[in-house]
């Protein structure tokens, strides 16, 4: 069977669906949540620079046509595995 790819709504870059963090907009209570769910989805690369691009430009937003909470930027940062802490301290 073929790998299913994504593209990252950050840097564009395509990988295989199982790489990326998938953000859905559930639908019908438009609600903004991390991997499950029947919705509206985007893709993003677990990388600090793609993450941080996306919040500051607001591209999940745009590309959910939703906003997004800040606690689940939140949990996107805590997500990233070899993140110093200063980089973790720095408001985007």
């Amino acid at each position: 069977m073929k790998p299913n790819y994504r593209r990252c709504v950050s840097c564009r870059q395509v990988f295989a669906k199982h790489e990326l963090w998938r953000v859905v907009r559930v639908y019908p209570s438009h609600q903004v949540q991390l991997d499950r769910g029947m919705g509206r989805s985007a893709y993003l690369c677990p990388q600090a620079t793609c993450l941080q691009a996306a919040q500051k430009k607001n591209r999940l937003g745009k590309a959910l046509r939703s906003p997004v909470p800040p606690e689940l930027y939140q949990t996107l940062w805590e997500k990233i595995p070899l993140m110093s802490s200063t980089e973790r301290t720095q408001d985007p």
